[in-house]
């Protein structure tokens, strides 16, 4: 009789031969399938139906061209990509991403994950992804106008307020988000408000949508620490990265009474040991688009050209930068300095050996599938208003990104308690967002 767990070891070789050359993808698929034993175990029908080959299979992947021309009038020539991955709880939701690393193996890794990070908000979303190798920096405004224009021409037929939702990601922010809808209303002729989430708030964005993602996972973070009866207030935090989802992990933590010491870019980090200067590091990033290195200029703070964030010993980290940014090596580093409890702000940030790391010496880990859910949680709040044509208070906003937050964090502890692992919240995660997406495949039928 074939084991569980060698069910799933056949599933993943499977998904390897698949997919040939898509490391990432196949870490993701690896990351979920190594929970999914006592499941199958408690629920033979996934095996029977083909559950897990199934949801490993995109529903539908878009790869196409995207020609444009710079400011020199000379044409140049991108790569999309939209990989809709599974619609069983509701439209394809998931955000864009526009850098040179991108390629089909990363587009397929992050809407795998947006799967169960969707399933996990308890919200009527499916996972998706999408983007383009296209690097926005060093363009002008118009070059990414234009950039925008083309690509929304080629994947407009395949997005709609019922079918496809894309949101921002790495390099697409409110412009980018501007520049897509103009063009798809161009297009279509319709002022479909809910077809693109992360838009400004002057014309149909939520308020909190660009805090969410730091936001919630700060939220998450708390209500870790709270299970062990302990607190963010007075904590010593360290924070990757320095774009949207760095600076506003930064804001809520000091908010709730942290102290963030360090934050990077990816040229070097920067060290303040009083705490970092908010107001300066959103000046420099959000509003002069400047490198974290003429921090020092303005303030007394150590600037590490090349350096590692997880070498400054800290009680709570928040790797909010890209993935596989935080290995075993550093997760030792952290582990052996005194840290606590760390919560993943962007995707698939820690390496596996850095995970088994920091769950085999008791750190509260809050992987990012969880920990980082409070971005697509707030854009579905996003699609609620344009569909009910309301606008909704900063406040309540917020009230209901935290409330979301706590309930993930609840589902994720209960279920990890419930399959034998108390306090793993990888666990938990991966098995609550997998049974949702799971019995609604069940109920569909063979589709």
């Amino acid at each position: 009789m074939v084991t569980p767990s060698e069910q799933i070891e056949h599933i993943y070789q499977q998904v390897v031969r698949r997919n040939p050359g898509e490391a990432e993808f196949h870490q993701a698929v690896r990351e979920v399938l190594d929970c999914l034993g006592p499941v199958l175990a408690k629920h033979p029908e996934y095996a029977e139906q083909k559950i897990i080959e199934r949801i490993c299979e995109p529903e539908r992947q878009l790869i196409f061209r995207v020609p444009w021309q710079d400011d020199r009038g000379v044409v140049q020539i991108a790569r999309g990509f939209r990989v809709q991955f599974n619609s069983a709880l509701g439209p394809y939701k998931g955000g864009l991403r526009f850098h040179p690393s991108v390629y089909l193996g990363i587009i397929k890794f992050l809407g795998f994950e947006q799967i169960f990070k969707n399933a996990l908000t308890g919200l009527p979303i499916g996972g998706a992804k999408g983007g383009s190798d296209f690097d926005p920096k060093g363009r002008s405004d118009n070059e990414i106008m234009r950039f925008c224009q083309s690509f929304m021409t080629a994947l407009s037929p395949h997005l709609g307020e019922y079918t496809d939702v894309p949101a921002g990601d790495i390099g697409v922010g409110a412009r980018e988000i501007g520049y897509l809808f103009g063009q798809y209303k161009r297009i279509t002729n319709r002022y479909e408000s809910g077809v693109l989430t992360g838009k400004s708030p002057e014309w149909g964005g939520a308020l909190v949508r660009r805090e969410a993602t730091g936001y919630g996972t700060v939220y998450f973070v708390e209500e870790m620490l709270k299970a062990r009866g302990d607190g963010i207030e007075g904590k010593r935090c360290t924070v990757s990265g320095s774009g949207n989802v760095a600076i506003y992990a930064i804001e809520k933590l000091q908010q709730l009474g942290a102290k963030v010491i360090a934050c990077s870019d990816s040229n070097g980090v920067v060290h303040d040991p009083r705490g970092i200067d908010l107001n300066l590091l959103k000046q420099l990033k959000e509003v002069e688009r400047r490198r974290l290195s003429e921090y020092t200029a303005h303030r007394d703070a150590d600037y590490i050209p090349g350096g590692v964030i997880w070498d400054i010993p800290c009680q709570v980290a928040l790797p909010c930068a890209t993935q596989n940014e935080l290995d075993e090596a550093s997760a030792k580093t952290l582990v052996r300095n005194g840290c606590i409890a760390v919560g993943e702000g962007a995707n698939m940030p820690t390496t596996p050996g850095g995970v088994r790391t920091f769950i085999g010496a008791g750190v509260a880990y809050g992987p990012g599938k969880a920990a980082n859910a409070g971005g697509v949680a707030t854009s579905a709040l996003e699609m609620q208003q344009n569909a009910s044509r309301d606008a909704w208070t900063f406040e309540y906003t917020e009230s209901r990104l935290h409330e979301i937050m706590k309930n993930i964090h609840l589902d994720c502890f209960e279920t990890a308690q419930e399959f034998g692992s108390p306090g793993n919240y990888l666990i938990g995660a991966n098995i609550v967002g997998f049974r949702r997406v799971a019995q609604a495949m069940l109920a569909f039928g063979v589709i």
